[in-house]
């Protein structure tokens, strides 16, 4: 019998390590899609009042966040190739390429941005510079977009899946329950996790929505030459900058404020850079600091310190890259609530003098209450009138509930 238990081991940890081998290739993709069902979980349980079935509830999910990220990148995208193309036409920036890029010497100007206008430079010949270019690059090419493109299926497929059968692997999980350390483990993780990133996706939201109110608040006070470029725009990526916290908002706002201040230094408009000061002032106290001290601790989650987050959302990307900002913060919620929850019951600390010493921290710690016994409010299960003569039974033996 143990024979056949030891070669059932083996098998089942070869097949772990195949599938921890295939994970492992993925781990950004899984990494992203962890961190988007515990953000929408909550919206996806919100939907069930509308009785809708649990994949129609999944679709809606992934569309609410998609459609918006499609319409924010094809915005950006336009206002580059317009500002692009603007600035290319102001500048000499085609003839300094022609001198410097050996591929691009061919080229006498830059087609316009329209069906019409990449046509006739297609029959003209003014492309067969960028085709050469991407034929020659290929490979490199081709394997970035498929790259994205498989590891946006990947993120797709296993976020509609968490959010349609969360529940299955979850009571999966619970299984191996051993003396509820376990199931009070998971739960605890799980409720944690949610907080913790769901709070984050919330965080995005409403920084977003402040950013955008200020900076078109701006725009509406201060003079045509020192206004916020496309203000939603840049509301929107200050928004999704906060995920990084401490530095995440200043890469937006501190280069905004750079492009503000070049045309009224260039034409000699000292007085407007005022405007321009005043601009960063706004934004470092109203988009910044105010939301950061007010907003981040409310959404951090229940249990997780807030500056062990900050931490791991600052030395996540650096370590292990961008799926670092997703992915040490997990594994930040999951080490902690392991230490709070399951670490106490397997060392065999005692829950009750783990719950007094809790109390007596809240209440100032007074070391004579061991000495005069409890009052009635912190002893669970006296009521009040009972409560006279708890002390005389607790000495002599005698139960102290009274109910028997």
């Amino acid at each position: 019998m143990n024979e056949k238990r030891l070669v059932v081991a083996l098998f089942g940890l070869a097949v772990a390590v195949v599938i921890g081998a295939l994970a492992y290739r993925f781990i950004a993709a899984f990494t992203v899609s962890v961190f988007l069902y515990y953000s929408t979980r909550r919206y996806h349980r919100f939907l069930a009042r509308f009785r809708l079935p649990p994949r129609v509830r999944a679709g809606i999910v992934l569309a609410s966040l998609a459609i918006p990220l499609i319409l924010l990148i094809s915005y950006a995208g336009v206002l580059l190739v317009v500002e692009a193309r603007q600035f290319v036409a102001d500048t000499a920036l085609v003839s300094a390429a022609a001198s410097n890029i050996a591929w691009f010497a061919a080229i006498e100007r830059i087609p316009e941005f329209t069906v019409q206008g990449i046509y006739e430079a297609y029959r003209s010949g003014d492309l067969e510079p960028f085709v050469e270019f991407a034929t020659d690059n290929a490979t490199f090419l081709t394997q970035v977009v498929s790259e994205f493109v498989l590891n946006l299926f990947v993120v797709t497929i296993v976020t509609y899946y968490l959010l349609v059968d969360g529940d299955r692997i979850s009571d999966w999980l619970l299984r191996f329950d051993d003396d509820a350390i376990v199931r009070e483990y998971l739960e605890a993780v799980d409720r944690e996790l949610e907080a913790v990133l769901f709070g984050n996706l919330l965080n995005v939201v409403a920084i977003s929505l402040i950013a955008i109110a200020t900076f078109s608040a701006y725009n509406a006070l201060v003079p045509v030459g020192v206004r916020v470029p496309y203000p939603a725009l840049a509301g929107a990526l200050t928004g999704i900058a906060s995920l990084v916290p401490i530095v995440g908002m200043k890469i937006v706002y501190l280069p905004v404020t750079a492009a503000m201040a070049v045309p009224p230094l260039l034409d000699g408009s000292f007085s407007e850079l005022g405007y321009v000061f005043a601009f960063l002032v706004v934004a470092v106290v109203v988009v910044d600091t105010i939301p950061d001290l007010v907003l981040r601790p409310l959404l951090s989650g229940d249990e997780t310190h807030v500056g062990l987050l900050m931490l791991a959302y600052t030395l996540g990307p650096v370590v292990l890259g961008f799926y670092g900002l997703f992915f040490a913060p997990i594994v930040l919620v999951i080490g902690l609530t392991f230490a709070n929850t399951a670490l106490p019951r397997l060392l065999g600390a005692d829950d009750a003098q783990t719950t007094l010493t809790d109390s007596d921290a809240e209440d100032g710690g007074d070391p004579e209450d061991d000495d005069r016994g409890r009052d009635d409010d912190s002893s669970p299960g006296i009521d009040g009138d009972a409560g006279a003569g708890v002390d005389e039974g607790a000495d002599a033996g005698v139960d102290p509930d009274p109910t028997g």
